[in-house]
């Protein structure tokens, strides 16, 4: 189960980067088309052209500018898919007195069938107490955001002028350490902020997704010009700020809303169900017969 779930943590994060080239399309010569770029992706070109040129603020500061834009528009998107994810969290938290024998459960299970029941019953405890097992994410939150990040992606990637610019004397056009390693840094501390608050046993869990981000971020920020890695960092400053908002303002309200909700609910242990030994009443009248012919026959022996 851990497993499952780490994976497809893991997946998400790839998955993420990876559609980023795939809501917008490319031509032979590897140019930006498609319905994503000519109403998203050729809107912010030319907003970055706009601030670049027009208002003489040069390529970076455009980016810079373009992405926070961007990021504020979406932003309400990304504090309800955190405070959908958040009320999960909680509610996992109050069950754990049901749903941990179950898990001790399914973790010690000596047959496939033992464990598959053990896991429909956890799949039923959970529908039960409202608990989502996709941890309340859901799809169309992400599903909505994801075009605007690709737009910006390949918007900071073929705007005409950021591959001759440069930026606090780094060249745009140009991969850069310096940037790959804050874009690194600052997708770390995120995936950090994430575990705030977690136990001990949650925060295993996360460990492969905090080292996952920044590794994969990294990557993509090695082989990308160094305008693309600016857009990640700014995204990266972003992503801080939101998480930050999750944990110091709205967990402290959900957790008082899921106090509250489970405040007259009785949260105890599921008793595991015993195979019932106790004898039918045929087999005591058998074995009462039994008895009776044997010291019969005892008896005639003795004689």
């Amino acid at each position: 189960m851990k497993n499952k779930r780490l994976l497809m943590l893991s997946g998400m994060a790839l998955s993420t980067l990876l559609f980023l080239s795939g809501c917008v399309q490319t031509d032979k010569s590897g140019n930006p088309t498609g319905l994503i770029w000519d109403w998203l992706g050729q809107p912010m070109s030319n907003l970055i052209l706009f601030f670049a040129e027009d208002q003489a603020l040069g390529f970076g500061l455009a980016i810079i500018i373009v992405t926070l834009l961007v990021r504020f528009i979406i932003l309400p998107l990304g504090i309800y898919q955190s405070w959908k994810a958040a009320i999960q969290s909680e509610k996992m938290n109050y069950l754990k007195p049901i749903l941990g024998p179950i898990q001790e459960r399914m973790k010690n299970a000596s047959s496939q069938e033992e464990q598959l029941a053990a896991q429909q019953e956890y799949f039923a405890t959970q529908k039960q107490y409202g608990v989502s097992m996709l941890g309340g994410i859901g799809c169309l939150p992400m599903l909505i955001q994801m075009p605007f990040f690709s737009a910006i992606y390949f918007a900071a990637r073929h705007t005409p002028g950021i591959s001759e610019a440069t930026f606090l004397g780094i060249d745009l056009g140009k991969s850069s350490i310096v940037l790959t390693a804050v874009a690194a840094i600052l997708y770390y501390g995120q995936s950090l902020l994430m575990t705030v608050g977690m136990d001990e046993e949650q925060k295993k869990q996360m460990r492969t997704m905090s080292l996952m981000n920044p590794l994969i971020i990294g990557y993509f920020s090695l082989v990308s010009p160094a305008g693309v890695t600016l857009y990640w960092v700014i995204g990266g400053l972003f992503g801080i700020l939101q998480q930050a908002i999750t944990n110091f303002i709205l967990k402290p309200r959900i957790r008082k809303q899921v106090e509250e909700e489970f405040k007259n609910i009785t949260v105890s242990a599921t008793p595991r169900k015993t195979k019932d030994v106790t004898p039918k009443a045929s087999a005591i009248i058998e074995e009462k017969t039994s008895k009776k012919s044997n010291r019969n026959a005892g008896k005639q022996r003795s004689r």
